[in-house]
């Protein structure tokens, strides 16, 4: 089972892709265009054209998971438009079909008190 932990890095690849595309030609997308590893244990999403499926490329260190997410109805509306960091936890509120950016989320790290 793959979970979305706080400490991993997510990349989003705003481009909309062909998800024709499996692990292999999603793992060049990592190498060739966001320029990252895609076996470094980062999240990688990407979407499609009529944006109601996404997909997400994760390395577990035995090897790849390939998740894949279709909406039954509408579109993911809050897809970014533009190169940003996303969190775990504002990955799994756009992978609800929400706001990532809108939600309020408590901070990823606090001080503790003595």
């Amino acid at each position: 089972m793959i979970q979305l932990l706080p400490h991993m890095r997510v990349f989003l690849y705003i481009t909309p892709i062909d998800f024709r595309c499996g692990v292999d030609g999603l793992a060049g997308l990592c190498r060739s265009r966001i320029k990252q590893n895609p076996m470094t244990g980062a999240v990688f999403a990407f979407i499609n054209r009529r944006k109601t499926g996404i997909k997400i490329l994760a390395y577990d260190g035995q090897g790849f998971w390939l998740c894949y997410k279709r909406l039954s109805t509408g579109k993911f509306r809050f897809w970014p438009k533009c190169e940003k960091n996303l969190t775990a936890p504002q990955l799994q509120v756009l992978l609800y079909n929400g706001d990532p950016d809108g939600s309020r989320m408590a901070p990823d790290w606090r001080p503790v008190q003595n």
